[in-house]
């Protein structure tokens, strides 16, 4: 099953790491990034649950919730939490899926064909409060995620729900932003400052409040 982008994200009831969880309800109207993970105590993986653990205060100003999915049953996520905190110098602080059944992995299309095995690859979905599949991105198993940019596009969509503006090429928060086309110039100078019209359509402005 393919997942698109304005799809309602598949629920799912699985065994974690915290217990039985009911996605939709865990995630109970926030933000959610579900991201997999090829198999426990592997080295790209460890040190991709330590970096997220780390970022946990700035998933939680932004009311979002983690949750990481494995192919391997709890017992063994429970004993390889022990590794991630050592390598990355934080506890595991958010579920991880035991995913033996394959149901989450082949609900997602987390599974790579051709690579010869049943393990997950490196897939990202981030989830609106809505259920609402936002984002997705793929990796293949050889190259670590990076969770700086999964932030920085979980900022850049919070930003543009909130008002009528895109984010240019490269953008960081705190960067200029670009005025949606539904909105006249005049109307952009009256809710947003500092706007210079480039183009007809392409009008900067100062980063709104939000």
């Amino acid at each position: 099953m393919s997942i698109r982008l304005g799809d309602e994200a598949p629920n799912f009831t699985a065994e974690t790491t915290e217990g039985t969880i009911d996605f939709h309800q865990w995630k109970d109207g926030n933000w959610a990034v579900l991201f997999s993970h090829p198999a426990d105590f592997t080295p790209v993986c460890t040190t991709e649950l330590g970096r997220t653990a780390s970022l946990k205060g700035e998933f939680d100003k932004r009311g979002v919730k983690v949750i990481g999915v494995s192919v391997d049953p709890v017992e063994s996520h429970n004993g390889w939490a022990q590794d991630i905190t050592e390598v990355g110098g934080t506890d595991l602080n958010f579920p991880l899926v035991a995913d033996q059944d394959r149901n989450v992995s082949e609900l997602y299309d987390m599974i790579h064909p051709g690579e010869g095995d049943t393990s997950t690859v490196r897939s990202v979905f981030i989830v609106d409060p809505k259920n609402k599949v936002r984002l997705t991105l793929t990796y293949p198993k050889s190259i670590g995620r990076n969770f700086g940019e999964i932030m920085r596009v979980i900022d850049a969509l919070q930003l543009t729900d909130a008002a009528p503006v895109s984010t240019p090429v490269d953008w960081q928060p705190g960067d200029r932003i670009i005025v949606a086309p539904t909105m006249s110039t005049d109307d952009a100078r009256q809710r947003f400052e500092d706007v210079e019209e480039v183009r007809p359509y392409l009008r900067w402005a100062k980063q709104p409040q939000t």
